[in-house]
């Protein structure tokens, strides 16, 4: 069957002119074919993200043409607009991606609002709301090597499309033949037939006036002398990320110059994820150099931002998501205590592999905090029923520790440029005490105890990955381990039983031993590998970074 389909491909009047080396290439090699054809990206609740190239199982301009004729197919049942947002960041293809999106749907009739540049994750958001759209569209591939593009779908609530949702895309997707099934006009005639318009100036300052108003302590960077190194990883993040920092009063910023501006072959960093070290290097080193309180990277779409603190002894440390969720998480309560701008029952959120140190802190500061399944989309969720309620006022604070941040419910993504406004916020706040961020985190550390949580990954490449993953989590399920490293499972939450945890299925397994220390066992949604979550916790830093390793050792048999 894949042989038939990649004969197919090659036969074809094909319109990117990348694609038809690349098939003649792979001629005769039966391997190579069937890993391109054999099957078609999945279109989930995060949509499509695959490698860049020819065949079903590829991003290309075709599969992005499908999956936007399937989409397209459920606005025209939602009534409404009958408009879709569109942005993309600056991975390759991600322009050319969005604007056949956009042909697609203006061929069926379809208003679009598009980025006139690249713009971030919360941007796409903002403007799926302001226009009061169908639905959005995100051309990226997140944090992945820049062999790969993604496409998210957005629901009219600026949230990631529902599962419910989603799947009816998917089914409209499959009746869509790839290369011929989906309409399509040129981005030009789009814009001649005034379907396709540009995102107004109107709605960006907007989001960035929605950003810069959740300030815990207004005015306070003008003074505070606050000095900077910032990344944006070749991303979406400069223009945005800058303007809000300027905005409020952080002027002494220094670019990493190598990583400035948009390059979506990522060349100074094979994995542009600010959660590693390989990503920050040069930002640390220019750190270094200039001496700064502070240095900031954010992931090429802009969602995600991760940070390095200055220490006492001149030397900077990487602070981990769930770090910097509880830090900001105490200095958001603690800022909105003192200045008179807390709701009443305040609500934060995280997602249920983040650190169980941040519900001591919303104990300690009367702010009741939710727990839900991974993906920001649930942290969305829970603002859109505050909202329901006529409440949203109450959400303060949402993270995941994969480093994803929001203070507001402007946006239903996770939101990097506030999650860098707020940090730099805090830091110049300390700054100005004569304090530190890591000054503040110890202080925490030393009153609720030394919490470690760290996260390992076991890759299953290829075809049969998936499968071997979910061989893994059924031999899990049907014979469930009584100890890790000799310490005793007390209680096991399996997440996929609805009735125990009243949250939606998912395919997760929550150990908690009993020394207090839990594991979490979590297949990824969107790449191939399995990730095992830990919180140890001990006297001090050594003891629980100990008792991670033991525990991590006990488990690596599980993965091989």
């Amino acid at each position: 069957m894949y042989m038939k389909e990649y004969e197919r491909w090659l036969a074809a009047d094909l319109e990117d002119c990348d694609l038809k080396p690349e098939l003649s290439k792979i001629g005769g090699n039966e391997e190579e074919i069937k890993d391109r054809f054999a099957v078609a990206l999945a279109f989930g609740t995060a949509g499509l993200r695959g490698v860049l190239g020819a065949g079903t199982n590829r991003m290309n301009i075709y599969v992005v043409r499908q999956a936007t004729q399937g989409l397209a197919n459920w606005v025209k049942t939602q009534g409404g607009n009958q408009t879709v947002a569109i942005s993309y960041d600056s991975r390759l293809k991600s322009d050319v991606f969005a604007k056949e999106a956009a042909g697609v749907l203006a061929a069926n009739g379809i208003n679009v609002r598009i980025y006139d540049a690249l713009m971030p994750v919360p941007a796409l958001s903002f403007a799926t709301r302001y226009y009061n759209c169908n639905a959005g569209i995100m051309v990226t591939a997140s944090h992945n090597p820049a062999k790969y593009n993604g496409y998210k779908a957005y629901g009219p609530d600026g949230c990631q499309m529902t599962d419910d949702a989603a799947a009816i895309v998917y089914a409209e997707i499959q009746k869509t033949d790839v290369l011929t099934g989906a309409k399509v006009i040129s981005f030009a005639e789009g814009v001649e037939r005034g379907l396709i318009k540009f995102v107004g100036n109107d709605c960006k300052d907007a989001f960035y006036a929605a950003i810069e108003e959740r300030q815990v302590r207004p005015g306070l960077c003008k003074t505070a002398g606050l000095k900077l190194v910032y990344s944006p990883l070749n991303g979406s993040g400069l223009v945005p990320v800058t303007r809000v920092l300027n905005d409020i009063g952080i002027t002494d910023i220094t670019i990493v110059p190598e990583q400035e501006y948009p390059n979506g072959y990522f060349t100074t960093c094979s994995y542009p994820n600010p959660e590693i070290f390989d990503a920050l290097k040069l930002g640390l080193e220019l750190a270094e150099k200039e001496g700064a309180d502070l240095m900031l990277a954010t992931d090429p779409d802009a969602d995600r931002v991760g940070i390095a603190m200055k220490c006492p002894d001149g030397s900077y440390e990487l602070v981990s998501g769930n770090e910097v969720g509880v830090l900001l998480l105490d200095y958001i309560a603690a800022g909105r205590i003192e200045k008179g701008t807390m709701p009443k029952n305040p609500v934060a959120v995280k997602s249920i592999v983040s650190t169980p140190l941040a519900d001591a802190v919303a104990e300690h500061y009367g702010v009741e905090l939710r727990s839900v399944l991974t993906g920001f989309k649930w942290i969305g969720d829970q603002i859109a029923g505050l909202e329901a309620d006529g409440q949203v006022d109450r959400f303060i604070f949402g993270f995941e520790e994969s480093y994803g941040y929001l203070a507001g419910p402007y946006v239903r993504d996770k939101d990097a440029v506030i999650g860098s406004m707020l940090i730099c916020e805090m830091a110049a706040y300390y700054r100005s005490i004569g304090s530190s961020l890591k000054q503040r985190l110890e202080e925490i550390y030393a009153e609720y105890g030394r919490y470690l949580n760290k996260v390992d990954s076991f890759e299953f490449p290829g075809l049969s990955g998936m499968d071997t993953m979910a061989g893994i989590m059924s031999s899990l399920r049907e014979k469930p381990p009584v100890d890790f490293a000799g310490i005793k499972i007390s209680k096991v939450t399996d997440y996929k039983n609805t009735a125990e945890t009243g949250l939606p299925s998912a395919n997760v397994l929550i150990y908690s031993l009993e020394n207090g220390c839990t594991v979490v066992v979590r297949p990824s949604g969107t790449e191939p590998k399995i990730k095992t979550y830990f919180t140890t916790k001990g006297k001090d830093l050594d003891e629980a970074q100990a008792m991670k390793e033991k525990l991590a050792d006990a488990l690596k048999p599980i993965f091989k």
